[in-house]
This record gives structure tokens, sequence and C-alpha cells, in this order.
């Protein structure tokens, strides 16, 4: 009971990464499950010495990435990797916003770690965490960050 609602205040966290490294809705699901597959599995380790959601944070980007690694070695997913695609409409509210949008599409162009660290410092977590997370020092975060910038400003400047 503890877990459910420990998990059930900070589910927004499972929703973004899922939203991150998946375009399509069943995946997404699909991813979903597993990570709170891993939680459950996993939370009898949790010991308190970080923030639920910095752990729920690890674990979630985590199995992310894993899953991304392994859909990327399908022959279909890779060939779709490289294609263009328009961002999906949706019916949350987040999206309705046209920067937002391009914003999305910037962050999807960035590599595996960046969109970690790009995902959480958009929840505006502070370096130190970031750095705990992702498992790279403070300063490394603040490089990665200042080069993300410039990455998503080039992106805004080549549409």
């Amino acid at each position: 009971m503890e877990f459910m609602n420990r998990v059930n205040e900070s589910q927004g966290i499972i929703h973004k990464v899922c939203r991150l490294y998946c375009d399509d809705e069943i995946h997404r699901q699909d991813l979903f499950q597993e990570i709170m597959l891993q939680l459950w599995r996993s939370y009898p380790s949790f010991k308190g010495k970080s923030k639920f959601s910095s752990w729920m944070y690890r674990v979630a980007l985590n199995i992310a990435i894993q899953d991304f690694q392994k859909e990327k070695k399908r022959k279909y997913f890779f060939l779709q990797a490289y294609e263009f695609k328009e961002p999906q409409p949706s019916n949350n509210k987040e999206f309705d916003n046209e920067m937002v949008q391009r914003l999305h599409q910037a962050i999807a162009k960035l590599d595996k770690v960046e969109k970690a660290i790009m995902l959480l410092h958009l929840d505006e977590l502070p370096n130190e965490e970031i750095a705990k997370i992702v498992g790279i020092t403070q300063n490394h975060v603040r490089v990665k960050m200042t080069r993300i910038r410039k990455k998503i400003a080039k992106t805004f400047k080549n549409e």
C-alpha cells in the first residue's frame, strides 16, 4: 500500500519518461508497465538515501534506455529511427502549445543521456540531483546542459 501511494504521487515521472523515449502509444503503455514492474521489484532495495522521486527517475530512465537499445536493434525500428516524424497529436494540454511541440521535437533528436538530463532539468531538479540520477558529476551535468542548449537552439534556428 505504501509503495502504491508513493508511486501514485509521482507517476507523472514515469509518463514523462515513456513519452520521451516512445513515439508509439502502445509501446508507451508497455514501457510504463515494464517500469512499474521494475519499480515494484526494486522497491525493497530502496533505502531512502535519496528522494523517492529521484529513485523513480533512475529506475525509469534505466528501463527506458534498456528498452530503447533493444528496440534500436530491431531492423524495422532502426529504419524508423532516422525518419523525420511530425509529433503525434495529443489530447494532453501540455502539447497544445506549438513551442512546446517544437521543444519536444528538438529533445527527441538528442541522444539518450542528453534526453534524460533535459527531462530532469525541465522538472527543475538541481544539478546535484541530476548528477546522482544519471550517474555523472555535477560539473559534467553543467557541461552537458550547455551543449544541449546549443543543440536545441541550433535546431530552432534551422527550422
